[in-house]
């Protein structure tokens, strides 16, 4: 009796639990960020007369009570080449361990080397700005529970963003950590030329704002670019054909516009964000992304299916900011 009323209760309770999406938890994206030239300006002297005088490379050691500020080039967002930059500063460095170094370590439950606050200016491989990234918290140590799968260090919070990262929150940890530790004294302008280390950041965001497609009474709203049609099951897609599809939170645009305003007729907006389009996995050719005239936060993404396409159902994914939407599904031929 005692199993027939517990499997009632569990029944119960998962039908409870359906009736309330809010409570559904929406999927976070993981996105790995690399940097090269990382370099981290020990400031080993407090006289302002000598700060960034010296041209030559120079390494000195991390202290306890030592202050530091690090800039390193961002080369590559979720595996895909990109510009930008890495910025952190740092309280002063004051390691804590349960088993503390006498003199240079602080007895704690925790291990942890300092507390960072870092900022990443992400910009497309051509330049073009996409927004940017804050992240804080506790360097070194183990990550926290729930953490990114790839996150080896570090227990640090997204606080927010700006541009297509817009009120993005989440959490952030280190899959490496390897800067060269340089004298305040160096000169920053020749970091590239005294080179740097190396680190990769992982990043779980839990965005403000996803790219969707939009839907309409037919279905997701793709249509068929030589006639505007909609692609239906009676009116299929084509491997390599171009295809046109609508969809709303893909972010900022060039020329600049306020965010609240509809798009106007011209000059064409165009997305800073790369956009990304997949059918079953296989990437599109993105031709066109841009602001919709007089839609309010509608854009028009026009690509070209994938040569290797199969004939059936194929499941359709598009990403902005290396930020996937929900996927859809569309006949092809």
């Amino acid at each position: 009796m005692n199993t027939w009323i517990n499997l009632a209760r569990r029944v119960a309770f998962a039908a409870v639990i359906a009736a309330f999406p809010s409570l559904a938890q929406t999927p976070p994206t993981d996105l790995q960020v690399d940097v090269s030239n990382f370099v981290l300006y020990n400031y080993d002297t407090f006289d302002t007369s000598q700060f960034g005088m010296n041209p030559n490379a120079t390494n000195v050691m991390m202290k306890t009570y030592n202050f530091h500020i690090a800039a390193g080039d961002i080369i590559a967002v979720g595996g895909a080449p990109a510009k930008g930059t890495l910025l952190c500063n740092s309280m002063p460095m004051f390691v804590l361990s349960p088993t503390p170094a006498p003199g240079t370590q602080a007895i704690a439950d925790t291990r942890r080397s300092m507390i960072d606050a870092c900022s990443l200016e992400i910009m497309t491989a051509s330049g073009v700005a996409v927004g940017t990234i804050y992240y804080s918290g506790l360097y070194g140590g183990p990550p926290p529970p729930g953490k990114p799968a790839a996150s080896t260090r570090s227990n640090m919070i997204v606080t927010g963003g700006t541009g297509a990262f817009l009120g993005a929150r989440g959490q952030a940890g280190h899959i490496s950590w390897a800067p060269r530790v340089a004298s305040v004294t160096e000169n920053p302008a020749n970091r590239r030329v005294n080179g740097g280390g190396a680190q990769s950041i992982i990043l779980q965001l839990f965005p403000m704002f996803r790219p969707e497609i939009l839907m309409v009474s037919g279905g997701p709203a793709v249509v068929h670019a030589n006639n505007f049609q909609l692609v239906t099951a009676a009116n299929p897609a084509r491997a390599d054909e171009i295809l046109t599809l609508y969809a709303t939170g893909l972010g900022p645009t060039t020329p600049d516009f306020p965010l609240g305003q509809p798009f106007p007729e011209a000059p064409l907006h165009l997305v800073n964000a790369p956009v990304d389009v997949t059918l079953n996995g296989q990437p599109g050719e993105v031709l066109y992304a841009g602001g919709y005239p007089g839609a309010l936060d509608t854009y028009q993404v026009n690509f070209r299916a994938p040569s290797g396409i199969a004939a059936g159902t194929a499941v359709l994914r598009l990403a902005a900011a290396w930020i996937s939407g929900v996927e859809v599904t569309i006949s092809v031929r």
